[in-house]
């Protein structure tokens, strides 16, 4: 008999496996992205609280997390049906590069939210407290959704990454309000993307988004941060440590076919990376447009010469990596 495979490997049905939640949070980043760098324009952060700011703010994220939550329900819950509370588990999913993502997205939505509620003069212990905590809240949310569907379940391997972001920020912050460490994300084609288009992405904008194997993810540590204040290192000149995977057609494990379509049989590995980066937000510039520019794509791995380790090919340098 012939060994055929249908597109849903994952414990949850692929389609919500395959980076919709990916282009939710991006959405949810677009929508605050605005209040994130205000910061710049003003140069300064208030010495008292601006009521008309915060009042604004608040209504703003009520409307946008109540329109995004119903919204996300009506298109993906509301004709599934439901179920008592619980977990899974899909951890040997992806190789762990979803919760990378998840990690990622929950430690953006901390920083952003801090620095909105910056703007708006709420002081800075309460800032970096409410704003770790409205991003983990978004993020989780979409956790209790699933977990009250008879169709898939609350990710516990997502809850933590979701934990560890946010604490990634709020530690930061609270020890030496400074973010010396931040995460980054990179991303090139790859040829895995075309045996499995249907979960992979079926254009590059998706394969950003779902395939785990174009994908790097990056702790991305500021040099000058650790050294002297007088000292004349670049401030903007980081040390990045990345992870990456790759070989995966599959979520936990690769198909032989798809549809009666031969796939290439392909070793599923991890990738490690050692790399120079930039910390663009770190650069100073006096054009407002610039600072903006910076804020905006701040989140995005510089490419430049990298160092790979991979239990396939040993130590692999890139003049170049995305």
């Amino acid at each position: 008999m012939e060994n055929t495979w249908t597109p849903e490997p994952c414990l949850k049905p692929h389609r919500k496996c395959c980076g919709y939640k990916a282009f939710w949070f991006a959405g949810v980043l677009l929508i605050f992205q605005h209040v994130a760098f205000t910061q710049h324009l003003h140069n300064f952060y208030p010495d008292t609280l601006n009521k008309k700011r915060l009042t604004g703010l608040i209504i703003t994220e009520t409307i946008a997390y109540s329109a995004t939550m119903a919204g996300l329900y009506q298109l993906w819950y509301k004709n599934y049906p439901s179920s008592s509370f619980h977990f899974i588990n899909d951890n040997q999913e992806w190789l762990l590069m979803d919760k990378a993502g998840h990690a990622t997205t929950a430690y953006y939505l901390g920083r952003i939210n801090y620095n909105a509620l910056r703007w708006a003069g709420v002081k800075d212990k309460k800032a970096v407290w409410y704003g770790g905590a409205s991003g983990l809240l978004f993020v989780t949310t979409i956790e209790v959704f699933d977990g009250f569907s008879k169709e898939w379940g609350a990710s516990t391997g997502d809850i933590i990454a979701n934990t560890s972001g946010a604490l990634l920020f709020v530690s930061q912050q609270l020890l030496w309000k400074d973010q010396r460490f931040t995460l980054k994300y990179s991303f090139h084609p790859s040829e895995y993307a075309d045996y499995n288009p249907e979960l992979l992405g079926k254009n590059t904008l998706q394969q950003a988004i779902k395939d785990y194997n174009g994908q790097t993810f990056w702790l991305s540590a500021n040099i000058k941060s650790f050294i002297r204040r007088d000292s004349r290192f670049p401030s903007w000149l980081n040390i990045a440590f990345g992870y990456g995977a790759e070989g995966m057609t599959g979520a936990g494990s690769n198909p032989v076919s798809i549809d009666g379509t031969p796939i290439p049989p392909s070793e599923r590995y991890r990738q490690f990376y050692l790399s120079p980066d930039i910390d663009l937000t770190r650069i100073k510039v006096k054009s407002n447009f610039l600072k903006v520019v910076f804020t905006l794509i701040g989140f995005i791995k510089i490419p430049l010469p990298t160092l790979e380790y991979n239990k396939e090919n040993n130590f692999v340098f890139h003049w170049v990596y995305f």
